[in-house]
């Protein structure tokens, strides 16, 4: 009843204004449409989006800047301007990961206040900055170089359920950011786990306590955000993040349309133009298609969020990461061993970078079937404290697993990085140098802006197709393969026939019968063929290739996997190999192949040496090469003393799990 006549007096009080920030120019295409949103998507419509009536467009920082650069071939800076020169009335928000900026690790505090200074500069005006772990150290630079420059330094605290977080901790957060001099605070709810009374508890908490403007920023993962909102807003919070409704729910945010339904009847008012909105959904409802990723699912409420606490950004790319590793349907024994790394790392807040430090070791701790049998050396640099403190103490004999009598730091980590813009541009051709701002982007993400510069320096004839593209036009031409087998019905799978696209995959469980599928077959013109039986092939190619051959799988040392659906029955039509390529590898008897999906790279960055060169002898346990997967850098060492004989790869080159990267002779 007291509350009752609480919310009574209120409404007859004058309208308090409730702000609003549009993600969908930033965290909702990065949550559901692993961040494929182009400029050219962008600049047809921002000028309606400008008139809603925002309190500010997130539209850079997270993943853009990589995504832009290595998928999109786009420039973000010129995105960051195009975007400003038609958004007249609406402050534009970026994300900021703190010492990381907007890439994957720390970097020396010169580069960050240049960094900040060019995208004020280019039109940025609120930064949101976060530090994965709540480490104070990694946000006062960044803090202090938005106040000097003269933007809205907002500072962040990154949500996680853990025994090692409470009110109090958060709270304790707070106040070392608010000593910073930061303008406003954020929750940032990245995996959709802060519920309705927790947001009220500790939205009350801050108002009293930190006395600073609090902004929610909540995922509609578990269901949980809109109520979260309405209590967190009555708790005390100004301002709120949300998406237009195509672009919003499950890992995005709640759609902006219902909010501002549910607020009209209470004392707050967003005040916006529902009729601009109106068309802003028109418009994504028709893009949506074009950039949705099909490995989303379909259910719009994810429970198991709660447990794994994969965050809305992270998850998008990370099923589509799975996807690419062949090992989608191993996504529920990943999520679990989510949580098992977590603990061990400290329960870490999975946010960029720690969703990829976790997610990744979960990933490859499944698919090698041991953990931590693989590392990469992001997770080493956590455990060694390079990127903060962990929210609780890793355990002593995990440490020493990771970094054998290697100790942690206990210093700030960027303590330890001399300044980067002296020798920014070594390696890197001044003719690729358009802007002062290419080479801040060469700094942060040095491989995939290399990849940019040469792309953009071809001439507009000869330059290949963007990554983007070509996956959408896979994507497309997947789905009208699936529609064609559909109408075609089961008339390919008339005796005598195959497939008339050669691409049908059919995997009988025995090799019973294998005379009469090589009668049904002699008849048709085939380059290969073959037939499965476990972790066992036998492999028929045609007569320009040897008429039999028997080979191993290349899962063969992968643990079983009880998921996968029964194979069906039947032959495999593929599409022949690349002489080429194929005569490559096959030419050699010892390699060193790839683990997993990535890109191949024989040095640690653009105008180092590589790790080792053609003739070298190398040691058992030896790094030999990189593989860059799911946004980290995963070492591969010599399996063996070798010496190493032939490079089969390219640096940048994509490669497949399995495939032979480095010809080796065992010693």
């Amino acid at each position: 009843m007291k509350r009752a006549s609480k919310e009574s007096q209120e409404n007859k009080l004058h309208k308090i204004p409730l702000r609003i920030t549009d993600t969908t120019l930033r965290d909702a295409h990065q949550s559901l449409w692993a961040t494929r949103m182009r400029t050219g998507d962008i600049l047809r419509i921002i000028d309606v989006i400008d008139a809603v009536g925002y309190y500010s467009l997130e539209m850079w920082g997270g993943a853009t800047f990589d995504v832009c650069l290595r998928f999109l071939r786009e420039n973000p800076w010129e995105r960051l301007r195009m975007i400003k020169a038609k958004a007249k009335r609406t402050p534009l928000q970026m994300l900021l990961r703190g010492q990381n900026l907007v890439g994957y690790r720390n970097y020396a505090d010169d580069v960050l206040d240049r960094f900040v200074t060019l995208a004020i500069d280019n039109g940025m005006d609120i930064f949101r900055i976060f530090d994965a772990l709540n480490d104070t150290r990694n946000l006062e630079s960044a803090i202090k170089a938005v106040k000097r420059h003269g933007g809205h330094a907002q500072g962040t605290l990154c949500y996680t359920i853990s025994p090692a977080h409470t009110i109090e901790k958060y709270v304790g957060y707070a106040k070392e950011q608010a000593a910073l001099g930061i303008d406003s605070i954020a929750i940032k709810d990245m995996a959709g786990i802060l519920t309705p009374i927790m947001a009220e508890r500790l939205v009350s908490a801050l108002v009293e306590q930190v006395k600073l403007p609090v902004q929610l920023h909540c995922h509609a993962s578990s269901g949980m955000a809109t109520a979260t909102y309405v209590e967190g807003v009555r708790a005390g919070a100004g301002a709120i993040d949300c998406a237009v409704s195509p672009m919003a729910g499950f890992s995005s945010q709640p759609p902006v349309e219902t909010l501002a339904a549910i607020f009209s009847e209470t004392n707050y008012a967003a005040g916006l133009d529902m009729e601009a909105l109106t068309r802003v959904a028109s418009f994504f409802e028709d893009l949506a298609p074009q950039r949705r990723q099909k490995s989303m699912p379909a259910k719009a409420i994810d429970p198991t969020i709660l447990i794994h606490q994969i965050p809305g950004g992270m998850i998008s790319n990370f099923r589509s990461q799975l996807d690419k590793q062949g090992a989608l349907d191993r996504l529920p024994e990943v999520l679990e061993e989510v949580t098992r790394v977590r603990k061990d790392l400290g329960y870490p807040p999975l946010v960029t970078p720690t969703s990829q430090i976790v997610g990744t070791q979960a990933v490859l701790n499944v698919l090698a079937g041991k953990p931590y049998k693989m590392v990469p050396n992001e997770v080493k640099d956590y455990v060694r404290g390079l990127y903060g403190r962990s929210p609780a103490p890793m355990d002593a004999k995990f440490v020493k697993m990771i970094l054998g009598d290697e100790k942690p730091i206990d210093h700030r980590p960027a303590d330890r990085l001399s300044p980067m813009l002296p020798s920014a541009t070594d390696g890197l051709d001044p003719a690729y140098v358009e802007h002062e701002e290419d080479i801040i982007s060469y700094c942060i993400l040095p491989e995939p802006s290399m990849e940019y510069f040469k792309w953009r320096a071809a001439p507009p004839e000869k330059r290949p197709e963007i990554p983007a593209d070509t996956e959408l036009k896979k994507m497309q031409g997947e789905e009208e393969k699936t529609t064609a087998k559909e109408s075609q019905g089961r008339q390919s799978e008339a005796p005598g026939s195959m497939p008339p696209d050669g691409g049908h995959l059919l995997e009988p469980q025995d090799y019973e019968g294998l005379g009469e599928l090589l009668a049904r077959c002699k008849d048709v013109a085939f380059s290969e063929i073959t037939f499965r039986k476990g972790e066992f092939s036998l492999t028929l190619r045609g007569s320009d290739s040897p008429a039999v051959e028997s080979e191993e799988s290349a899962t063969r040392e992968s643990p079983p996997q009880a998921s996968k659906a029964p194979a069906a029955a039947g032959p495999a039509v593929k599409p022949a190999p690349k002489p080429e390529k194929q005569n490559k590898a096959d030419s050699f008897d010892h390699t060193v192949n790839s683990p997993l999906v990535g890109t191949f790279y024989s040095s640690p960055g653009p105008g180092k040496p590589r790790l080792v060169a053609e003739g070298d002898s190398v040691s058992k346990g030896e790094k030999v090469c990189i593989v860059e997967a799911m946004k980290l850098f995963n070492e591969i060492l010599a399996p063996n003393d070798c010496t190493i004989v032939k490079f089969l790869v390219g640096d940048g080159d994509t490669v497949k799990k399995n495939q032979p990267l480095i010809a080796i002779q065992p010693r």
